[in-house]
C-alpha cells in the first residue's frame, strides 16, 4: 500500500504543479528534491538520535547540494537526484539505522521519488518539444 500511496501522490503533486503552474518556476522541483530529503533528518530527531542527525544531515546535504546544482545547471541533475534518493531509499536500512522512521516509509518515499522524478523528466521533454532545446540545458 505504501508504494500505491506513493506513486499516486507524485502524480497529484505533478498534475497540481502543472495545472497552477508552478512547474514554470524552475524552483518547484529542486524544492521538493530538499524536502523530500529533510524528511530522514526530522525522523532522526524524533528517534532522539544526535548520531544518527548528524548522519542524515550529511546525506541530505548531497540532495541539497544536487537540487542546487539542478536549479543552476540542468534540471536533469533534478531528475537524476530524485531518482537517486528513490534508489537510496530502497537501501538505507541496511546502511543507517534511523530509529524514527516509519516501517512503511521507505516504501513511499521511493516510490515518490521514482515518480516524480519521471513526472519532471516528462515535464522537461514536453517542455523542450514545444519551445525548442531549453536555454539552460
Amino acid at each position: 500500500m505504501a508504494y500505491v500511496i506513493g506513486v499516486v501522490l507524485a502524480l497529484v503533486v505533478a498534475l497540481f504543479a502543472m495545472r497552477t503552474g508552478l512547474v514554470r518556476d524552475r524552483a518547484f522541483y529542486p524544492t521538493v528534491m530538499i524536502v523530500v530529503a529533510s524528511y530522514y533528518v526530522l525522523f532522526a530527531a524524533m528517534g532522539g538520535s544526535g548520531q544518527v542527525v548528524l548522519l542524515e544531515s550529511i546525506v541530505m546535504a548531497g540532495f541539497v547540494t544536487a537540487a542546487t546544482v539542478g536549479f543552476k545547471k540542468s534540471e536533469w541533475v533534478i531528475v537524476a537526484a530524485l531518482a537517486g534518493h528513490g534508489v537510496f531509499d530502497a537501501m538505507r536500512g541496511s546502511m543507517i539505522e534511523n530509529p524514527g522512521v516509519p516501517a512503511w516509509w521507505s516504501a513511499f518515499c521511493l516510490a515518490f521519488d521514482v515518480v516524480a522524478a519521471a513526472c519532471l523528466a516528462w515535464i522537461i521533454v514536453r517542455r523542450s518539444d514545444v519551445s525548442g532545446p531549453a536555454q539552460s540545458e
